[in-house]
């Protein structure tokens, strides 16, 4: 698994050790100072706090919080990872998760933490990916989309329970989706030697990192408006 989907264990390992020094953190001062100085605050967000765009993504409300997270992180991740690589798997899951603070800060005014905007972002990365790879992957495809779309469908309907951040939900899964159009793969079946075919990939990492910098700087122009508009 850590050579299969090594970017997807650090991120795991990264979340992690922020839960562990919340723990400590609690234990020793009797308050998550990691939670009150890294969760989404829109009042924080206007003094200048810029980092609360990020922290929430890696701190959870507690330990059942930060276990289903990662458990659906590991479901997920990998399978991104083997499609995208590392360093797409690591850039779709930042987006998605700042793109799920982003809608989360101009739609729901109260603070909210956890990674699940990034997940969904893999989820909706996940989905773009097959459905515009469906002619290449076959029933496989089609079988995984309908997996994915049930999944979706509760996931989202789970999402409506009161006390749990629906924007950020929404955030992630678009912002996923988009960056799979927008910086994915585009694999292709072409022709080799002794007539076998061979899969290729027509946007490499190379060649989509510029495309990942003009989204990183598109969220930010959305972020600072959010920050502007917010209640």
């Amino acid at each position: 698994m850590r050579r299969r989907a090594p970017a997807t264990l650090s991120l795991m390992a990264l979340t992690g050790a922020v839960f562990a020094a919340q723990w400590l953190s609690s234990s020793a001062a009797g308050l998550d100072h990691v939670l009150l100085w890294g969760m989404k605050d829109a009042g924080g967000l206007r003094a200048g706090e810029f980092w609360r765009l990020v922290t929430p993504v890696f701190i959870h409300a507690g330990p059942l919080h930060l276990l289903v997270n990662m458990y659906s992180f590991y479901a997920l991740g990998p399978a991104v990872e083997r499609f995208f690589g590392s360093w797409r798997l690591v850039a779709v899951y930042l987006l998605s998760g700042v793109s799920g603070v982003v809608l989360s800060l101009a739609m729901n005014p109260a603070p909210s933490v956890g990674a699940s905007g990034a997940i969904f972002g893999l989820l909706g990365a996940l989905t773009a990916f097959l459905w515009g790879h469906r002619r290449l992957f076959g029933p496989a495809a089609r079988a995984q989309l309908q997996q994915i779309g049930m999944v979706l469908v509760l996931n989202l309907i789970l999402s409506l329970t009161p006390g749990i951040d629906a924007w950020g939900h929404l955030g992630g899964l678009l912002a996923g989706a988009g960056c799979a159009l927008f910086f994915g793969p585009r694999l292709e079946l072409v022709a080799a030697l002794e007539g076998q075919g061979q899969v290729v990939d027509r946007r490499p990492w190379e060649a989509g990192r510029s495309r990942v910098l003009a989204a990183a700087a598109a969220l930010l122009a959305l972020s600072a408006l959010a920050i502007m508009a917010s209640p």
